[in-house]
């Protein structure tokens, strides 16, 4: 025999005679435990604002020749804050006053011709028609009178309309307008935050929207108290996103007296969500789906794989609360899910692909 097949003859015999790996030997698997979403706190950043923040505006057209406050000013209820350029609403007033003298003065004689026709009607002198007619002027007179009178009312309103006046406490939070400027009847002038009660304003990403509910208990931090949280609830959530910043507005109210926000402080509201309080948070990685129904892979004590469904809530940015089907010291696969069997064996390992005793965690 040839050298060379003695070889290839050894080559064979020592391959048949070396043991084979055993087919079933656990493959490494990330594993991580549930923990709960009471200690996992979401937060958002807000500022302290008055829970009524009006606009006001003239009630009538004109242009400002005055503005006598500025941005930040305390003001009381009934200061003047701006007026209007009252020439042409004087003129119009002083029109009114004219047409009314008119009227009182055709009304005044309509009613001295109307008493002398009535006494001649008395002593049988004049036609019942010629009566009827003299008092249909007389009432006609009148209506006119009325009608001036409460036209020349009108216009003394609106000499005090062009001056617009806060119409409660509070603080000037915004102009819109300027001296020399032309409004229009109802246009914004200012934004008045009115004194009394105070909320904190935040903008809700539309991923976490669902995680706040109208009445909701959350806590609060000023950035210039930090470390001293106090308790609010969520007063108003809007049922639209904002056009240009995608956001969900919320207001969070609170009670003042006790606090002492000052306006424009910027804040930070601390919220768990309304499925918190009994929900356990898993990786994202480690949840799976099978025809709409979602599950995760739990790790049995002798290392076997079990198919677990669970019922999860609103997915967070890399976590997601299981509501029901996990219990809080079972283990899960937190990656590799999709090349995963029923039974299978693992050996459970953490990210730094050390082994982990699940019975102990470590």
């Amino acid at each position: 025999m040839k050298p060379y097949v003695l070889i290839c003859v050894s080559l064979v015999l020592a391959a048949c005679s070396s043991e084979a790996p055993p087919p079933d030997t656990p493959r490494p698997a990330l594993v991580a435990q549930p923990v709960a979403a009471d200690g996992a706190l979401e937060s958002y950043s807000g500022e302290v604002r008055a829970r009524y923040e009006p606009q006001l505006g003239f009630r009538i057209a004109g242009k400002i020749s005055r503005r006598l406050v500025n941005v930040g000013d305390r003001v009381k209820q009934g200061q003047p804050l701006a007026e209007l350029n009252a020439e042409d609403v004087g003129l119009q007033m002083q029109a009114a006053r004219a047409r009314m003298s008119a009227a009182k003065a055709d009304q005044e004689l309509a009613e001295s011709e109307l008493q002398r026709y009535r006494k001649l009607m008395e002593r049988e002198v004049i036609s019942r028609s010629q009566f009827d007619s003299v008092e249909s002027r007389f009432k006609a007179s009148d209506a006119q009178y009325n009608q001036a009178r409460a036209d020349f009312n009108v216009a003394r309103n609106q000499t005090d309309y062009a001056v617009l006046r806060a119409p409660q406490d509070g603080v000037i939070a915004s102009r819109q307008a300027e001296a020399g400027q032309v409004v229009a009847a109802g246009q914004a002038v200012f934004t008045l935050a009115v004194a009394g009660e105070r909320e904190v304003r935040i903008d809700l990403p539309e991923r976490d929207v669902d995680k706040v509910t109208v009445g909701q208990k959350v806590r609060i931090e000023l950035w210039s108290r930090q470390g001293k949280p106090f308790p609010g609830t969520v007063r108003e959530l809007s049922p639209a996103a904002d056009p240009v910043s995608r956001t969900f507005e919320a207001r969070v109210a609170f009670d003042n007296d006790a606090v002492g926000a000052e306006l424009g402080q910027s804040a930070r509201v601390y919220s768990r969500g309304s499925d918190a309080q009994h929900a356990l948070l898993i990786p994202l990685s480690a949840l799976s789906a099978d025809h709409g129904e979602a599950f995760v892979w739990v790790v049995s004590a002798n290392g076997s794989l079990r198919k677990t469904p669970v019922q999860v809530g609103a997915y967070r940015e890399d976590q997601v609360p299981v509501l029901a089907g996990l219990k809080p010291d079972q283990w899960v696969i937190a990656a590799g899910t999709q090349v995963l069997h029923e039974g299978q064996k693992v050996r459970p390992v953490d990210r730094a692909n050390r082994s982990v005793d699940l019975a102990t965690g470590e």
